[in-house]
């Protein structure tokens, strides 16, 4: 058992018998009254949000989480089947978990995912990755003046804005998090 600061962003705790991460937690000392602990926490099955306050001396159940880097293989269904890089196992991960980000999953790419045992519970993709630009709009000329943005369509299929230099063929870098550009790439 754990106490409440020992908690931190992205651990994992049991929690009336569901399994979630913690995404904030902030100690307090209201005025004359006991300090407590406030805890905003993310479901890891269902991904719904749900808060607690938990007192210093509380007992709270953490979960030993093992996280491997595993590379990806290709898409099977509802799946992408990676290969953990030291045993040259497949695994089969939902996509679920990764959220909107599994738009930006390029083959051979190299992942971290979260295991409670043999269970996969959470995956996160490198923070940037570089895609070609397959379609946008050409740019207006001398239209620099203002930070204007327009569509553009990259290699694995999705949407996202970038600045009206951009070009069909440009490879940029995109913050998988965010679904933002960050800089074309040279």
């Amino acid at each position: 058992m754990a106490k409440p600061n020992d908690l931190s962003r992205g651990s994992f705790i049991r929690y009336n018998g569901e399994l979630l991460t913690i995404t904030e937690i902030e100690h307090r000392t209201p005025g004359n009254l006991r300090a407590f602990y406030q805890a905003k926490m993310k479901n890891v099955k269902s991904g719904k949000s749900a808060e607690a306050r938990f007192r210093a001396d509380e007992d709270i159940d953490m979960v030993r989480v093992e996280v491997k880097e595993l590379q990806y293989l290709y898409k099977d269904g509802d799946s992408l089947v990676c290969m953990d890089t030291e045993t040259f196992d497949q695994i089969y991960i939902p996509t679920i978990l990764f959220g909107d980000a599994i738009d930006f999953v390029k083959e051979e790419m190299n992942m971290l995912i979260s295991f409670d045992g043999e269970t996969p519970i959470q995956g996160e993709l490198p923070s940037h990755v570089e895609m070609e630009v397959t379609y946008t709009e050409p740019g207006i000329k001398g239209d620099t003046a203002t930070k204007t943005l327009k569509p553009a369509t990259v290699d694995n299929g999705p949407t996202i804005t970038v600045p009206l230099f951009v070009e069909i063929g440009d490879r940029i870098k995109i913050d998988t998090r965010t679904r933002a550009y960050v800089e074309r790439v040279k």
